[in-house]
């Protein structure tokens, strides 16, 4: 592979390359499209690690995504810097990759469902377990199914990114191919033989119906292929730092977090993150800080400038070897300060991701997804069997929006009425998740009962 061409500026859907803007390049049209977005703006009501949490400091996916967003551009203009020089490369600002990494890191998690990865468990267990999807399976192919019993939110991003948003376009969003090449993260599909253990088939990427979309993308950046039926490419290199940007944030900010919420200790927080820093660090500012909190700020804002220095040197480092898709680690595994994040890590494992209220309101948050998925998919299943609608299947039908319920009818494919419901689902918010289900289920009711 080769940086010119992972660099480009071509639009998903567009036939041509738009000239430059004044002011502003490509990718960073491309991070403005992405904040602006309806999709963007409800990450702020869901679940990073503590679901409907009562704490206003406590990170939501919203801040959660400006955060890594901001640590891969730090990150990304670090290296742009260095590989300009290096290569060579014509028309390549040394920002350039720096508003790459930081407008796909924006969207890294913008196809997350409600209640964060249980949401995700909950979709594939409703999958395998019920009866009304048994049924919708028999007519889909071993792809399609796969893709729906290993639900992906990452598929679902790339989803939302170059098809929900902006749906009159083909492209969606038409996003240029270089950010959204560094988007994907798993450069591979549902159902694949003979793949790999690499970090970059740990997941999939896309669903069947975006196959066509990412092999474009792919085709455009100079992915390698590594499949004769072109379902599973190399890594786009820019995929590692937002990668690691992902890593790092939330592996520190989780554990600040987790402070902030009686967790942890400060005398933890301050001796792993100082063992991060190392000898060279000048505590006399720290010492003059007063209160804990404040301490806990300053060395969490300190160590992750600390840690987007490491990154950006293994990442240049092994420059070549990205280039030609050698890389198989993420490479946080690989800098220095790898083991002491591990440690974070395995704490914030055992006392800040199973924290008991978390976990309760992440069980509660798995049965109204099913649930939702019980009572929608069992509507649509209605309508493409040729015995009559129940009244009740009807009322359901009609409280679907109707962007999600077009053109759904008998025939449909089953493939395609199931992916419009989880684009509903999935996209709802944790507090509308939860009202929908409530008012569904009788739970509560709009309005005032009038006696």
């Amino acid at each position: 592979m080769n940086w010119q061409q992972l660099l480009s500026e071509h639009r998903l859907g567009r036939s041509s390359i738009s000239d430059r803007h004044t002011g502003r390049s490509p990718f960073h049209i491309d991070y403005d499209r992405i904040i602006f977005s309806s999709a963007f703006r409800r990450l702020q009501d869901k679940t990073q690690v503590h679901p409907l949490s009562h704490n206003d400091y406590v990170r939501r996916r919203l801040t959660h995504s400006l955060e890594v967003a901001s640590i891969a551009r730090s990150i990304g203009y670090n290296v742009g810097t260095r590989l300009c020089h290096k290569h060579q490369l014509e028309n390549i600002h040394e920002s350039d990759i720096g508003s790459i990494v930081s407008a796909a890191a924006l969207a890294h998690d913008i196809g997350n469902p409600p209640f964060g990865h249980s949401g995700e468990d909950a979709i594939r267990y409703w999958f395998e377990s019920s009866e009304i999807a048994k049924r919708m399976a028999i007519g889909m192919s071993e792809k399609e199914k796969s893709d729906v019993y290993r639900y992906e939110g990452n598929a679902q991003g790339f989803r939302m990114l170059t098809k929900l948003q902006m749906p009159d376009n083909r492209g969606g969003m038409q996003l240029t191919s270089a950010t959204l090449g560094a988007f994907m993260k798993y450069p591979v599909e549902s159902l694949m033989e003979g793949v790999d253990s690499s970090a970059a088939t740990k997941k999939f990427g896309f669903f069947q119906s975006e196959k066509n979309l990412f092999a474009e993308v792919a085709e455009k950046t100079g992915l390698r292929n590594r499949s004769q039926s072109g379902s599973w490419w190399c890594r786009h290199p820019l995929v590692f730092i937002v990668e690691a940007a992902d890593d790092i944030t939330y592996r520190i900010v989780d554990f600040e977090d987790g402070f902030r919420l009686g967790l942890v200790t400060y005398k933890e927080v301050e001796s792993l993150l100082l063992e991060i820093l190392g000898k060279g660090f000048d505590k006399r500012i720290l010492e003059s800080i007063k209160e804990d909190k404040n301490k806990v700020d300053y060395l969490r804002a300190t160590t992750l400038g600390y840690l987007v220095q490491e990154i950006a040197d293994k990442f240049v480092e092994l420059d070549g070897a990205l280039l030609e898709g050698e890389v198989h680690q993420d490479l946080m595994s690989l800098i220095p300060s790898s083991s002491v994040l591990n440690e974070i890590t395995q704490i914030s494992i055992n006392r800040i991701y199973s924290d008991r209220r978390a976990t309760e309101i992440e069980a509660a948050g798995f049965e109204v997804t099913s649930g939702l998925l019980d009572i929608y998919v069992s509507a649509i299943d209605e309508v493409r069997r040729p015995e009559k609608v129940s009244a009740r299947s009807s009322m359901i039908l009609k409280l679907i929006p109707d962007q999600f319920l077009s053109n759904i009818k008998e025939t449909d494919s089953p493939y395609d009425s199931l992916m419009k419901i989880l684009d509903y689902v999935s996209g709802m918010t944790d507090s509308f998740a939860v009202n929908t289900y409530k008012k569904l289920k009788g739970i509560s009711l709009p309005g005032a009962i009038l006696r």
